[in-house]
């Protein structure tokens, strides 16, 4: 029968779209952004520096391979080249996997308060979800091994998760890829590595390095503020990199990208001041909210989950709508299963104490 119009394939209209953190609120002059895990230090100037070099060449196609960058992730990660992959994003690369290793009848593995992303590019390839809970906002290793069945084709954990800030162990995910079948694709999501400090912490270059069945995906727009330019990397065995080549875009990274990426990957310095920023802060407002008796998940990133109590009135709805007023920009993470919660991105000194004075009126007065 002929279709009065042309149809998506199956299965595509039934997946939830993805919604960014908001950027505004109305009737506000003065607004802190602090809904999308942005760095409140921005890009280094180096990176900037080096956008300027590529504005008189605009004419031509940049690197399709990226050799710049992957070059410059190579030497300060000690990597061997071949084995990194760039993207437009970390996003593009997660939804290549999918493209790649699944398909209708396959299946991909996902925890209970996981990036969406995830979901939704294993919908778009035709396979189907499989979501594990989780303990204590936490992944659980023992659940996601007990999900695995002959369809399951990859398994994406984010270490540490987004939008909890938990994390697991190195010796917990070790555990994981040494009890999934060898043709099971673990993928590490180490959006934000760098800004963990733990002794038992690992992105998972080792085990990258160690495996045949384990990838991991970085990203640039974190501690190295460059979300404008979307720019993500990925570390993986050559049979994967090679499958991902086959099937990427010729030109997926656009040149400022390339040699912004090249600067900031290079630039120590800014890194150390960005870390140690959201150290500092993310003590400072774990406690700040503590002490006005609010519960937080506890975060091993640069943002924190802030749960709200329905029972008494102070829902996150209406924190939310108080914290607008004062023009202050939380997430909304209702979609993620927590829909009394809001997620705050650690900002600048003037936006984290402005949130916590406005929590503060705000509690005092509903």
């Amino acid at each position: 029968m002929t279709s009065a119009k042309p149809l998506p394939k199956k299965g595509v209209m039934d997946i939830a779209a993805y919604v960014p953190g908001r950027k505004s609120a109305p009737g506000v002059d003065r607004v802190h952004k602090l809904s999308s895990n942005e760095s409140p230090l921005g890009a280094s100037p180096e990176a900037i520096q080096a956008i300027s070099g590529v504005l008189d060449h605009l004419e031509t196609y940049p690197d399709g391979n990226a050799n710049a960058l992957c070059e410059a992730i190579a030497e300060v990660h000690g990597l061997n080249r071949a084995n990194i992959l760039c993207g437009n994003g970390s996003d593009e690369l997660l939804t290549l996997l999918c493209q790649a290793y699944l398909g209708p009848g396959d299946e991909g593995i996902v925890t209970e308060h996981g990036f969406l992303i995830y979901k939704i590019q294993i919908m778009a390839a035709g396979a189907t979800p499989v979501t594990v809970r989780e303990t204590d906002c936490r992944a659980d290793v023992d659940a996601i091994l007990a999900a695995v069945t002959e369809r399951t084709k990859i398994v994406f954990l984010a270490n540490p998760n987004n939008p909890t800030g938990t994390y697991l162990s190195m010796e917990e995910v070790r555990r994981l890829r040494a009890g999934l079948p060898a043709g099971v694709l673990l993928v590490l999501d180490a959006a934000y590595a760098e800004y963990v400090r733990r002794n038992d912490y690992e992105s998972g270059i080792e085990l990258v390095s160690a495996s045949d069945n384990v990838v991991m995906t970085r990203t640039f727009s974190k501690i190295h503020g460059l979300a404008g330019l979307r720019i993500g990397w990925l570390y993986g065995p050559h049979h994967v990199i090679d499958a991902l080549h086959r099937i990427r875009g010729p030109f997926n990274l656009n040149a400022a990208a390339i040699a912004a990426g090249a600067a900031a990957v290079r630039d120590r310095g800014h890194i150390d001041r960005s870390v140690e920023h959201n150290s500092v802060w993310l003590r400072r407002v774990t406690e700040g909210l503590q002490e006005l008796g609010l519960r937080v998940t506890p975060s091993a990133a640069n943002f924190v989950l802030i749960h709200f109590d329905p029972d008494g009135g102070r829902t996150a709805a209406k924190a939310d709508e108080f914290l607008l007023r004062r023009g202050f920009v939380l997430r909304h993470v209702s979609a993620y299963g927590f829909p009394d919660a809001l997620r705050m991105s650690i900002g600048s000194k003037e936006a984290n104490e402005g949130v916590l004075a406005a929590l503060k009126d705000f509690l005092e007065t509903s």
